[in-house]
């Protein structure tokens, strides 16, 4: 397909250019990545130092601004005495793709530095935990009432102006509150995310209810379908794919409030290992726990969409990607 012909508006792209739009919008990033790690007329800010020469406070490894070496050396060289020498880096807090990669295998091998602490599998499960909790509670509440005011004005009126107002208020906020409440432990992680997700989760199953079509609505009360009856068997029938997807992208804002629900009480979970990890000022290790949780997130949602096109293979065109 001609390069002009992918950018028509509404326009299927063919499967082969999909799949390769699609590795791209992994590989751009991480080629830049590589470019900023390895290139280092880019940026690398920084000197390693292999020989101090004869600056005092300069030792063997030792990173520096770039800068500062060169206003030593400077005045080394006016002395005549020996100047450092080292090779130029990027901060300790950029690790190069390969170190990352390494560490998705050391962080898992590795045990913690003090006897009783968590390996990462054991955070990493904790969070997940935390995540299928909260977005469990929210949707056994949330899903229900998100139909009822999309379906009713009566319940859209009662309700939906007081969550128009509560989606607002930041989740976090409520942290001093939920650990009053329900302890130091996994109860205020859980009810954070619960707030974080459960007014916009109202909200986004009301207005997908709304607009089911109305023909559908006025074919079912012409054949004689009143109330009770309209709602089960035509309004969630007729919404069920849309709700569906709807709850994948949810769930993906319930991992979003993910790290700072986590640090409410006890610090606990990946947030917790990511945190001891930056203390130890192991970056490597940061980098490759974020990557997981992307990574445990993606996963998630291509088996859900996998899962949608096998429930509601209507609903879903042709070839559509994971995120359909």
């Amino acid at each position: 397909m001609k390069p002009r012909n992918l950018l028509v508006i509404w326009k299927d792209i063919p499967g082969r250019n999909k799949r390769i739009l699609s590795l791209l919008s992994f590989a751009l990033p991480v080629l830049l990545w590589c470019a900023v790690s390895y290139l280092d007329f880019i940026w690398h800010p920084e000197v390693l130092i292999t020989n101090p020469g004869d600056v005092a406070y300069f030792t063997k490894d030792m990173r520096v601004d770039r800068h500062t070496v060169e206003a030593e050396n400077a005045a080394m060289k006016a002395t005549g005495k020996k100047t450092a020498t080292g090779i130029r880096v990027n901060p300790v807090y950029l690790p190069a793709p390969h170190e990352v990669a390494i560490s998705f295998v050391h962080a898992f091998t590795t045990p913690p530095r003090r006897a009783g602490e968590p390996w990462l599998h054991e955070s990493l499960l904790h969070s997940i935990k935390i995540v299928f909790y909260a977005f469990l509670l929210s949707s056994i509440f949330g899903v229900p009432l998100g139909i009822l005011c999309g379906a009713y004005r009566f319940y859209s009126k009662l309700f939906e102006p007081f969550i128009e107002f509560f989606r607002y208020l930041p989740a976090p906020a409520f942290g001093a509150l939920a650990v009053a409440v329900l302890g130091i432990n996994d109860g205020p992680k859980i009810a954070i995310i619960f707030i974080g997700t459960f007014f916009q989760q109202v909200l986004v199953i009301s207005n997908t209810t709304s607009k089911l079509d109305g023909a559908l609505i006025e074919a079912a009360q012409t054949l004689g379908g009143k109330n009770v009856k309209l709602l089960t068997h035509v309004v969630i029938p007729g919404i069920l794919p849309d709700v569906y997807r709807d709850m994948r992208i949810l769930l993906g804002w319930a991992w979003t409030y993910l790290i700072v629900a986590e640090v409410v009480g006890t610090s606990s979970g990946i947030t917790w290992f990511i945190n001891q990890q930056a203390k130890y000022r192991i970056y490597d290790n940061v980098f490759a726990s974020i990557v997981m949780i992307g990574i445990i997130g993606l996963i998630t949602d291509l088996i859900l969409a996998w899962v949608g096109r096998r429930l509601f293979p209507y609903a879903y065109a042709e070839g559509e990607g994971a995120h359909g």
